[in-house]
């Protein structure tokens, strides 16, 4: 019979016990600060204590929101404390707003809130940390480990086990399969052979009811429907939690995740990163972004368009017509950097090396990427991002749509003035499919992966080796 570890049963109380530890280590933090500036005034003021406690509300409240306080068994330590960044980036973003709105930010230390969001999540992400090397000396010890059993003996069954074994820090110890027949290993997952036959569905269904198993994991293609659905339907009567793995096909698709539409369950296999607080989260980054950046790089963009009147005869700006999200045309601003010429956007006429039509300024602008600043109005427009993938020409999308499998899925979000594909050098000409593929690889990857933090970052990396690129000509 299956005995419950105490972390187990308790489970609920322990998540709550969490939150509160949270917020008692956000007030901590302000506190440390606040005596450290002070020198060690052991007495908070009152608006600095109302700062702590909103702040740590607000971190419970946008937790809540973003799943940080589910069970990460399943996940890997880094994927947890990059929600915890992003997290706290959303409450302190609140909070300055909150500050501003009630006009009292003037009355807070900004060396004391400065010391206070950057301490913060480094005792938040030490917390963590600790709490995962105390559960994974548990676990090694045998304490707080669930046995589980898998449903299947097919490629996906063996894979997922392989995906268990390999991650060990989970604490799932696989105790065999279920299958109707005993299953021949794939060459590469060997491991699955060391595996013990349990028995058939009907051997599955008594086990459960004597409570030999803590979970199962059905593991069986979409082809078997049938078998998945009489097993879902017999495993109900019982309190056994029970998984089902999706199919491969499945798990590949982008953003494939469980919603639903009224009481009918739907899975979501093509759809954008972003729900209604995201997205204007997104906006918000975006907007408070660009409005400092345009004020500083006004005097530069004055400057580079009086140097192309002076140096070519033609328009300052090149507008061209480029797909946004959801497939939907814009026009993107860039300065112009090439001697005036008809512009068929049926035809891909990508800049070369050593391309006769841009002009001696022109090819200094694009070296150094200034030639895009003006992409910083189609920003507070709405149109781009400063962070997502890059916009193509429509020629590009109507060509690698068809050579390129999930190449539109680009659009899910707004196009980026920066992205992660160029930061990792995937940038300037598209000379042959390979180079494309690689760059949409990189496009999914932000997409999949999105975060305030993500973004920060590349934008952090942006300055240091995303303007000048020798593919930029």
């Amino acid at each position: 019979m299956v005995q419950q570890g105490y972390i187990h049963r308790n489970q609920r109380l322990i998540s709550v016990i969490q939150r509160v530890l949270d917020m008692l280590l956000i007030c901590a933090c302000l506190f440390i600060a606040n005596m450290i500036y002070h020198e060690a005034a052991w007495v908070v003021p009152g608006h600095y204590m109302i700062a702590g406690l909103l702040g740590g509300l607000l971190f419970y409240i946008v937790g809540n929101s973003t799943g940080l306080y589910q069970s990460w068994r399943f996940e890997g330590m880094a994927t947890e404390l990059k929600l915890l960044l992003h997290t706290w980036g959303i409450a302190v973003i609140m909070l300055l707003a909150a500050g501003w709105a009630v006009k009292v930010s003037s009355e807070l230390s900004r060396v004391v809130m400065g010391s206070w969001f950057l301490l913060t999540p480094v005792a938040l992400l030490l917390s963590r940390i600790l709490v995962r090397k105390v559960l994974s000396h548990l676990r090694k010890k045998g304490k707080n480990t669930r046995n589980i059993a898998v449903v299947g003996a097919g490629e996906l069954a063996q894979s997922f086990v392989a995906e268990v074994q390999a991650n060990n820090w989970m604490g799932y110890k696989v105790g065999g399969y279920y299958a109707e027949t005993v299953a021949e290993p794939l060459e590469s997952s060997g491991s699955f052979s060391l595996l013990s036959h349990l028995g058939d569905y009907q051997q599955l269904i008594d086990d459960v009811k004597n409570r030999r198993i803590d979970e199962i994991f059905i593991a069986l293609p979409m082809s078997e429907e049938e078998a998945i659905r009489e097993l879902i339907i017999s495993l109900s009567d019982s309190t056994t939690p029970v998984h089902v793995v999706p199919d491969l096909f499945i798990s590949k698709l982008m953003n494939a995740r469980l919603s639903s539409i009224g009481q009918m369950a739907t899975i979501s296999v093509f759809n954008s990163p972003h729900d209604n607080f995201t997205e204007l989260l997104k906006r918000m980054e975006d907007v408070l972004i660009t409005l400092p950046i345009l004020l500083l790089i006004s005097p530069v963009m004055l400057v580079i368009a009086i140097a192309i009147k002076l140096t070519s005869s033609g328009p300052i700006f090149f507008k061209q017509r480029r797909y946004g999200v959801g497939g939907g045309a814009i026009r993107v601003y860039k300065f112009r950097s090439m001697t005036v010429c008809e512009n068929d956007e049926s035809k891909i006429t990508q800049a070369q090396k050593n391309d006769s039509r841009i002009t001696p300024l022109g090819a200094f602008l694009r070296r150094t990427s200034l030639d895009e600043l003006p992409q910083f109005i189609n920003v507070l427009q709405g149109r781009m991002s400063i962070v997502g993938p890059r916009p193509h020409a429509v020629a590009h999308n109507e060509l690698y749509r068809k050579d390129i499998e999930g190449y539109m899925l680009r659009h899910l979000v707004k196009p980026g003035i920066t992205g992660w594909a160029q930061i990792n050098g995937w940038r300037g000409e598209t000379d042959t499919l390979e180079k494309m593929e690689k760059r949409v690889e990189f496009d999914m990857y932000y997409i999949r992966n999105w975060s305030v933090w993500f973004d920060i970052t590349i934008i952090f990396q942006t300055i240091f080796k995303g303007f000048v690129n020798k593919n930029a000509y």
